[in-house]
């Protein structure tokens, strides 16, 4: 009996399937939201700054291990990693109508869905309408305002600062402050508020 002649090619790795989800922008994401340098995730990883370079850029595939101390080092879950996008569209006048106490204002919820990093809100405010007379605070790290049309007073502790059409301001939602339309022309707002209070 003759032995077979030898396969002499290099058996190589099965291509990528087209059916996985590539992770490394979520992980680039991840990193630069944290301010992380790629040395600093590889050094906390225990892996090599070139290889957590090619699992950002979906060029190598990771063992578990891998992939749990990568997420370890960048304080996510590895489930958010294959988590499903969520979206959510709010078509034009659609947005959900809330109150969040001041006076003569419309106010609308355009960031439906489950999300707890951000809230948007669209504000429609009547001349003298007002966030109240009262200083607040919310339960938020940032808030930040654009306004749309018109003229608004962002009253911030002691100081005030009026944007007109086109201006925007962002500052601390623990911060003391309230907000008015101190003009006989409506107002239109929109306000951005993260994480959502």
């Amino acid at each position: 009996m003759t032995p077979k002649p030898e396969n002499r090619e290099k058996k190589q790795p099965p291509a990528a399937s087209k059916a996985e989800i590539p992770i490394g922008g979520i992980l680039r994401a991840a990193r630069l939201a944290k301010n992380l340098t790629l040395g600093q995730v590889a050094s906390a990883s225990g892996l090599t700054q070139g290889f957590v370079s090619k699992l950002e850029r979906d060029q190598v595939s990771p063992s578990v291990a891998s992939l749990v101390s990568v997420c370890a080092a960048l304080g996510i879950r590895v489930g958010e990693l294959f988590d499903p996008p969520e979206s959510a569209i709010v078509r034009a006048g659609q947005g959900a109508q809330i109150n969040f106490g001041g006076s003569d204002a419309r106010e609308y919820l355009l960031s439906s869905g489950n999300q707890t990093n951000i809230e948007v809100v669209h504000s429609k405010v009547a001349p003298g309408g007002s966030g109240g007379d009262e200083l607040y605070s919310l339960n938020c790290e940032v808030e930040f305002v654009y306004v749309l049309a018109g003229t608004l007073d962002v009253i911030l502790g002691p100081e005030h600062h009026i944007l007109n059409s086109g201006d925007a301001m962002t500052f601390r939602g623990r911060d003391a402050h309230t907000w008015r339309n101190p003009t006989d022309a409506p107002l239109e707002l929109l306000w951005v508020l993260s994480p959502a209070p």
